[in-house]
């Protein structure tokens, strides 16, 4: 049996990946910090869990050398943007020095070690696309405009080093803006869905960016199409649908599937120092490599969400 070792794994993406991967056979062994974030994982799900910092070296590569895992699924970081701009040191050092400290590990203490998938952004190329044609693809050019988005292309260039250096298989893929989430309304789909639900008057930022939304199921599909995929190795691969919607758009979408009737209170929330206005993304290589394609539309993925919103009175209110 296969060995995947997983960072993140009690966050948004990691919570949903782990019992799909259990369910695929593979044997999965999870690092958490000793205080958890923001889920719990199933304490049915059969995993090993081992607590560490991703800061701590010392502690990280012992964890690796005890496992010895065939795979690393790194999700884990402080993803916040908006967060990072105060926030830059603890963000830099979570993010790039765990990457690093676990890519380093797994080489140095792994004979057999297979491939390291790491989460990276749309987030890197921090640029504003005039032409709202023109789609992103992987070979665009990377202009971080924030703290977090600085972390995550400094984890990129790390990881092409060591493959440059060591030959270390890595893959990066770089999902656009997900949705889905069921605990946590700090981000604008769910905050405007959990709004439009209990409020008359919702109150949300710029009504003008475009963004190019992904439902969680494609994005975790993403992560399994790649795992154990040589033709992965040594990519960046961009999760996406190809389709861009404004912000006020995508607003109205979710105001007439909530049947909202209220107001909608526009650039209420505080404006970031850099911000890419525009966020549309090519699929063309996730489909070439991966096989993989997005299967739930916007209008299906914000009826999921807004069903699961509905039937369960513990999501989290603003």
């Amino acid at each position: 049996m296969e060995k995947v070792l997983l960072t993140g794994a009690s966050g948004f993406i990691g919570s949903e990946l782990v019992p799909k991967l259990l369910k695929q056979g593979y044997e999965v062994e999870i690092i958490e910090r000793y205080v958890t974030g923001r889920y719990k994982l199933d304490k049915g799900n059969d995993c090993i869990i081992s607590y560490a910092n991703l800061t701590d070296y010392p502690a990280v590569r012992k964890i690796i050398r005890d496992s010895q895992p065939d795979y690393l699924i790194h999700l884990a970081a402080v993803s916040a943007v908006a967060f990072s701009y105060d926030h830059y040191i603890e963000v830099g050092e979570a993010n790039y020095l765990g990457t690093v400290n676990l890519a380093e590990s797994c080489y140095r203490d792994v004979p057999h070690f297979k491939q390291f998938i790491m989460a990276g952004t749309s987030e890197e190329y921090g640029v504003t696309l005039k032409d709202t044609s023109k789609k992103l693809s992987e070979d665009s050019q990377l202009s971080p405009n924030s703290p977090y988005a600085v972390s995550k292309v400094a984890s990129d260039l790390y990881l092409r080093y060591m493959q440059l250096a060591y030959r270390f298989p890595y893959t990066i893929l770089r999902p656009y803006n997900t949705y889905g989430r069921k605990n946590n309304t700090h981000f604008f789909m769910e905050r405007a869905i959990s709004q439009m639900l209990k409020q008359d008057k919702v109150f949300l930022g710029a009504p003008d960016a475009i963004r190019d939304w992904l439902y969680v199921d494609d994005h975790v599909e993403g992560y399994l199409k790649a795992l154990g995929n040589k033709k992965a190795i040594g990519e960046s691969i961009q999760l996406c649908t190809g389709k861009g919607y404004t912000t006020k758009e995508t607003a109205e979408m979710i105001a007439k599937l909530t049947n909202f009737k209220g107001e909608i209170v526009w650039n209420a929330t505080p404006k970031r120092p850099l911000d890419a206005m525009v966020l549309i993304g090519d699929n063309s290589k996730a489909k070439r490599l991966l096989g993989w394609e997005p299967k739930v539309n916007l209008e299906e993925g914000l009826k999921r969400t807004i069903d699961y919103y509905r039937k369960n009175a513990k999501a989290s209110s603003m």
